[in-house]
């Protein structure tokens, strides 16, 4: 068994309109992640991975500190990567979210206006590389917080992740070139899916259905 790069969930041009163009997503999904499914796939013999999924391997990486780095530098990636093409649509953005998502934004981070502005704060502050996150707490609430380089919050064990943006360069420097918050703002504004929020939500978090 070996992972897979999974297509993107729309064309490459599909998001152009929306700020992120198809120069972006060609390299960014087709080079920088398949890099990393590649990457992760020639550790699986030698890390003893094999039949394992891809959450408890950058679980176990996370727990093992410096040991554990060059599998969460790959698996983190692979699985941050994932969920980031999951939560965009050519049809995202907007104040408008769905009933559930809107109640427990509202009850949790004191409504989307201040939601909004903290991610953007998690991402603009995020020195160098990493991710911007919208989690389920392990007390069962929603929070906004960040992780470098390719950890997220399964590898630390702060809780699970339902939202997330990539902070890398890569990422935005096509269509922002240096301006971060400009392409957090368009992330937030105009791309995110909120209905697949609320099902990440609902359901407690994504599950690739991907093992070694």
């Amino acid at each position: 068994m070996a992972f897979s790069l999974p297509p993107l969930p729309y064309a490459t041009s599909a998001l152009a309109a929306q700020g992120m163009c198809q120069e972006t997503l060609e390299l960014h999904h087709g080079k920088h992640h398949n890099a990393y499914v590649t990457a992760l796939n020639g550790l699986i013999e030698a890390k003893g991975l094999a039949g394992k999924s891809l959450e408890s391997i950058v679980a176990e990486a996370g727990k093992a500190g410096a040991d554990g780095l060059p599998v969460l530098n790959q698996a983190g990636q692979h699985w941050n990567h994932v969920l980031f093409w999951q939560v965009m649509s050519p049809n995202g953005g907007g104040d408008k979210l769905p009933a559930r998502l809107a109640a427990r934004i509202d009850s949790d981070l004191g409504g989307l206006a201040a939601f909004k502005e903290a991610f953007k704060q998690a991402g603009v502050t995020q020195f160098g590389s990493g991710w911007a996150w919208l989690i389920i707490g392990a007390d069962g609430k929603l929070k906004v917080t960040k992780t470098p380089n390719g950890s997220n919050p399964i590898a630390t064990g702060e809780g699970t992740p339902i939202l997330g943006v990539d902070v890398w360069e890569h990422a935005y420097y096509l269509d922002f070139r240096n301006l971060r918050p400009s392409y957090l703002d368009n992330f937030l504004n105009k791309l995110v899916d909120w209905s697949v929020v609320e099902s990440l939500m609902d359901k407690g978090g994504l599950s690739t259905d991907q093992s070694a």
